[in-house]
């Protein structure tokens, strides 16, 4: 029997909640999710915001890599994501990886630092419990623009 399902999964592509959720909790298959993308490239970290091209970020490295990334509903959201972030004293990068560690179906996370600096920020969000508040924001943020990542 299969003990978690990999899929695609941040903030801006929360199509897991909607379409298999259910069918992997503990009163059906009970099969924790291994999500993959949670910053989305990196872009939920909020320096590709404004138009930033980071020095050796793989985007700026490879532009034509994980469009959907980069498209203008994922931006919109993640410049919102970003405000949310700053206005409850946390880095985008803590509030995406928080929000991942808070979903009851989550079983991990695979994230994808490429500096120490990186992979110590990554660690450190998964130490941070986001409140109710935060929660209910990230939620009204993504209902006026449901899952932005995906593509036609």
């Amino acid at each position: 029997l299969p003990i978690s399902s990999q899929n695609d999964f941040s903030l801006v592509f929360r199509s897991f909640e909607e379409e298999l959720a259910e069918a992997c909790a503990p009163s059906n298959y009970n099969v924790g999710l291994l999500a993959y993308g949670p910053l989305a490239g990196g872009t939920l970290s909020g320096k590709y915001l404004g138009g930033t091209k980071p020095d050796k970020s793989r985007h700026t490295i490879f532009p034509g890599f994980q469009p959907r990334y980069h498209c203008p509903r994922t931006m919109a959201s993640t410049g919102e994501y970003a405000e949310l972030a700053q206005r409850k004293s946390l880095t985008p990068t803590q509030l995406a990886l928080g929000w991942c560690k808070s979903r009851w179906y989550m079983g991990s996370v695979i994230i994808g630092a490429t500096t120490m600096e990186q992979l110590k920020e990554d660690l450190d969000a998964f130490l941070i419990d986001l409140d109710k508040d935060t929660l209910q924001e990230i939620d009204r943020i993504h209902l006026k623009n449901r899952n932005p990542n995906a593509t036609d």
